[in-house]
């Protein structure tokens, strides 16, 4: 596993411990809006107002990071309905040089993503772009869910896009994602085995629907019964055992999903952080309107990057920061984020060997 995070391993650690110390992140979501067209049972988002940062801002703020992340993952709302997308990502890749930049997709705005992915492919080049497409049914019961008519024969189209953008950039990859919720947990099998018939991904994966700030669903009621919830997953870990992808950056999610899927089954069922928490440590959230979060679900402002010079290491050393810091430390949170558990199950040694052997494909 080459990731630069291993190496950071003991850094972190310390810095958890003591509360000293702090590293930069290596794992950080940039949400660039929260305009979306989808009207999802499981996400209010689009709710949201915000003062969208520009590029010329996120030029300032980029370079401050020191290319210190490793996974850079670009959120919305619905990114592509910024136009000028493809600078965002050229900035990520040029300023911040992660290994790998994750996008989500809902493909709803489809001429428009047919216009800027290509774009997108091109100017990530010498990361891996992963296009995480946005699947939570089939058909007509997709749409329903989504709150969007037509959105399933609109990703079928975004996923012949991706495929032919893959024969000239082999650092492309295509994955399909579903949130599990109580709405469509009884049919995950069905929805797993057909999205991989339909859209031919090098990786599926899913997560549980949550109760996150960011998302306005706090008061909603979609989450799946822990039990049902471990059926569910259940079969995701069965199908990942038995096929395996060859694709390096497939395979080191399929590794994370494998032990991921065990972790959130047992967050929902105790309610507490089943291993230690690094959100604040080692991930971050930069929210659209250039307020510093250490994870989405509690969204808790650590000091808007605009009223500090862009500086991103000031608000990260900030007292409001270190407070974060300090309740997470202590447990005063728990919650099954899929994000911010990559890097937890990476920087908790038991868990680390887990995914090791399950990259390497030991039983």
């Amino acid at each position: 596993m080459n990731l630069p995070l291993l190496g950071h391993l003991a850094r972190y650690r310390m810095a958890h411990a003591t509360g000293t110390g702090v590293g930069l992140p290596v794992n950080l979501t940039v949400s660039v809006t929260y305009s979306c067209p989808s009207r999802c049972k499981t996400c209010d988002i689009w709710q949201k107002k915000a003062d969208d940062l520009s590029c010329d801002e996120y030029a300032k703020i980029f370079p401050t990071l020191g290319k210190v992340p490793t996974w850079v993952t670009v959120s919305g709302g619905d990114q592509f309905l910024r136009a000028d997308l493809p600078e965002v990502i050229r900035l990520i890749r040029t300023q911040i040089e992660p290994s790998i930049i994750n996008l989500p997709m809902n493909g709803l705005v489809t001429e428009r993503i047919f216009t800027l992915l290509p774009k997108i492919a091109s100017l990530s080049s010498g990361a891996q772009l992963v296009l995480n497409l946005s699947v939570d049914e089939i058909g007509d019961s997709h749409d329903e869910l989504r709150g969007a008519p037509g959105n399933f024969e609109k990703l079928l189209e975004v996923a012949e896009l991706i495929h032919d953008l893959k024969r000239t950039y082999p650092h492309v990859v295509l994955g399909v994602h579903t949130v599990i919720s109580k709405f469509n947990v009884h049919r995950i099998a069905e929805i797993e085995r057909q999205a991989r018939a339909q859209f031919r991904p090098d990786s599926y994966i899913a997560e549980v629907a949550e109760n996150r700030v960011e998302l306005g669903t706090m008061d909603k009621d979609i989450a799946p019964t822990p039990g049902d919830y471990r059926r569910a997953v259940h079969h995701l870990q069965e199908r990942i055992r038995s096929h395996r992808s060859f694709h390096p950056v497939a395979r080191l999610v399929e590794s994370l999903r494998l032990e991921y899927y065990d972790l959130a089954g047992t967050i929902l069922e105790e309610k507490r952080q089943v291993i230690d928490c690094y959100a604040g440590w080692a991930s971050a959230h930069l929210a659209p309107d250039g307020h510093l979060w250490g994870c989405c679900v509690r969204a808790e402002s650590l000091g808007n990057l605009r009223d500090y010079g862009y500086d991103f290491p000031t608000v990260w050393h900030g007292p409001v920061a270190n407070a974060f810091r300090d309740s997470v430390r202590h447990h005063a949170c728990a919650c099954p984020l899929a994000n911010a558990s990559y890097t937890n199950l990476l920087l908790d040694a038991p868990s680390l060997v887990k995914v090791t052997a399950n990259l390497a494909g030991l039983p």
